[in-house]
């Protein structure tokens, strides 16, 4: 990467502009200086028992915000209380509220409240997608936000930066969807693992703000550090149409920039792609696939938010009628954006070609709510096709593409190329007349209280709201089995679900730890609960383990349940420092060759462990007696909060 004193790019100037410590070196661990953070309901609401725990006073941060936009199905009293709660702790710790129904955090957040130039942490993977405004936007485990909600930086390993140059223009039919799931098609979910992506190129004055928060949202899917895209005429515009345009920065990268890796796409060669189930990695070419038969299409989510993208496809319905089998939902990602496809005409297009319009969140994206039949097909505009992630069961079959590709399978009820249906049916592409100047409405955030009042509000607590388990230290022997051995690509819906039966108790631990594991073995929880008090247990797993979402659930409830070690062929950068946060060990197999020898049920044995671990990187360990190298790639300030039984219990310890 280039030195500091020559030419940089945007992500370099971002982290060099709010270095605390550390050098930019890939793979030595840095600090950053954090100025906002992003929570969402799904996990603020540890967050706000994390700020407790530490006694906050006032957030410490330039803006923080929390958003109610998962958790919106109120079918009993659970979500209620959890949103009760979070609006007392906003207003206690000094945050931002965005009331549910408000919108979808990401989108919402670039609309009020991202600006070029700043730093941002969210307890949400999709995070990166403040990389649009030229932000360094990162996603983490919710203990993470906390600490920068109080004041202290992100420490974290510095990331190669992938210049990816963007030249040409989008063909018609194809959209910033197709973009980013070619960069899929090429890399798989772990090409981007401690890696930045920074798009620069002539290819850019094509694409909106909006476009590239498509993409810089599923750098997550990639595996990315995070994603970033420089601040220059198309954010301007962007803050202009959101009477924000004070808050433009320019910010982009010097002549003569270098980076570590570097890649070209060319937009004009971007045909209709699709990912089929069940990875966003699996990616084809809409053609390889068109006549399948489907049930569904669901259009929204934070990975194609723009009003642009529910705009073309009440185009291309307009006037026309959705197949008779196929359930076409839309799911507005903000009030304002809801509002403006209404003035310009749009939402009675979709109403009237049969759509289902619900309220403006992630809504079936985390499986809350419309989740397809069993076998059935659903093409969704969505970030992520992850088995049971749609709440329809393990065996659903979901499959990401763009809203051009959605809406015209909608109309023919079978997997269609649009290019083709375009032809077929004369659609016409090109400008679509889109307002310049946004509904904003800010009616649904609440504003912080004086550091004052703060004082005298009371948290409002539920009794779905427990506290936080505390945890012991890690022993220095430990002999526990293999209660559990998995594949590669274990997800965090695999761990800790999603959807509308597990989330209401994502304040309640010991009731969420009954859902942990349950879609891979039904039998964990209550086989880790009969062990948990006589040492706990380990787990073995294969490549990208824990990828998707940041919910550090992921991490507490098998810690609540006894788990001590993680043994993996490689780990997802969230959930492995999440891990380390709740003091669980997480190891490499130092020979990959020895993940088919360690089998369930066997006995996994350590001693000296505290030495070895501050010792260096290698890990001598015993399966039924026989001899194995492991390794981690903790940091000495990691390795001191794993034996300290994870950060929280460090830091009240080291303060007293």
């Amino acid at each position: 990467m280039a030195e500091s004193s020559g030419p940089q790019g945007v992500a370099a100037k971002l982290i060099s502009s709010h270095l605390v410590d550390g050098e930019m070196t890939p793979g030595e661990e840095v600090s950053l200086r954090i100025d906002q953070t992003l929570t969402q309901d799904a996990t603020g609401t540890l967050v706000m028992q994390e700020l407790e725990a530490f006694g906050l006073e006032r957030a410490q941060t330039e803006v923080s915000v929390q958003y109610v936009d998962h958790n919106l199905l109120q079918t009993d009293e659970k979500n209620a209380e959890d949103h009760a709660y979070l609006h007392s702790a906003c207003r206690r710790f000094g945050l931002w509220y965005s009331k549910p129904g408000n919108g979808v955090s990401h989108p919402t957040h670039m609309q009020r409240f991202g600006k070029p130039g700043k730093t941002m942490i969210g307890s949400d993977s999709h995070t990166p997608a403040g990389g649009a405004l030229g932000m360094l936007a990162i996603g983490v485990g919710g203990l993470e936000v906390a600490l920068a909600i109080a004041g202290r930086p992100l420490s974290i390993r510095m990331p190669e930066i992938w210049g990816i140059e963007l030249v040409g223009e989008l063909p018609p039919w194809c959209s910033a969807k197709d973009v980013i799931l070619e960069m899929l098609r090429r890399h798989g979910t772990k090409g981007g693992t401690n890696r930045i992506l920074e798009y620069h190129g002539p290819g850019l004055e094509t694409l909106t703000a909006m476009d590239r928060h498509v993409i810089a949202n599923m750098g997550a899917e990639l595996g990315a550090t995070t994603t970033v895209f420089p601040a220059d005429d198309a954010v301007r515009a962007f803050l202009r149409a959101e009477d924000r345009e004070d808050d433009f920065t320019e910010l982009v990268a010097d002549e003569g920039t270098s980076y570590d890796l570097t890649e070209q796409i060319d937009l004009s060669a971007i045909v209709p792609l699709i990912a089929k189930p069940s990875s966003p990695g699996n990616v084809v070419e809409v053609s390889e696939v068109a006549g399948e038969p489907i049930g569904q299409v669901v259009i929204g989510s934070s990975a194609n938010p723009g009003l642009r993208d529910f705009a073309i496809a009440a185009r291309m319905v307009d006037g026309r009628q959705t197949n008779d089998a196929v359930s076409f939902d839309v799911n507005p990602s903000s009030r304002e954006i809801l509002a403006d496809l209404t003035k310009w005409g749009g939402t009675f297009s979709l109403i009237a070609a049969g759509a289902r319009i619900h309220q403006a969140g992630c809504m079936g994206c985390i499986g809350m709510g419309q989740a397809p039949a069993p076998g059935t097909n659903s093409l969704r505009t969505f970030p992520r096709n992850f088995p049971g992630r749609s709440g329809g069961g393990a065996d659903d079959h979901v499959w990401l593409c763009s809203p051009e590709t959605a809406a015209a399978s909608a109309l023919t009820g079978v997997i269609t190329d649009p290019r083709e249906l375009a032809d077929k049916l004369g659609l016409e592409w090109g400008d679509l007349g889109l307002p310049e100047h946004a509904t904003v409405n800010t009616s649904m955030l609440s504003e912080p209280p004086s550091e004052e009042d703060a004082r005298d509000v009371e948290l409002v607590k539920g009794p779905n709201i427990s506290g936080l388990p505390e945890f012991d230290r890690f022993p220095d022997e430990l002999e526990v089995p293999i209660l559990l051995k998995v594949g590669d690509d274990i997800s965090t819906d695999d761990i800790s679900p999603a959807g509308a039966a597990a989330l209401p108790y994502r304040s309640n631990i010991p009731e969420l730890a009954r859902f942990a594991f349950v879609r891979v073995d039904e039998d964990y929880p209550a086989n880790a609960e009969e062990i948990k008090d006589s040492g706990g247990h380990a787990i073995v797993g294969g490549d990208n383990y824990g990828q998707g979402s940041s919910r550090e659930h992921a991490a507490i409830c098998p810690r609540y349940l006894g788990l001590r070690v993680v043994i993996a062929k490689s780990f997802a950068r969230i959930h492995w420092q999440n891990l380390a946060n709740f003091g669980i060990l997480a190891l490499e197999f130092a020979d990959g060759s020895d993940f088919d020898a360690l089998e369930q049920g066997a006995t996994l044995s350590f001693s000296g462990l505290h030495d070895a671990l501050q010792g260096g990187s290698e890990i001598t360990g015993t399966v039924d007696g026989t001899e194995y190298t492991f390794r981690h790639q903790l940091s000495p300030r990691q390795v001191s909060m794993v034996l300290a039984g994870g950060l929280i219990r460090e830091i009240a310890e080291s303060e007293g």
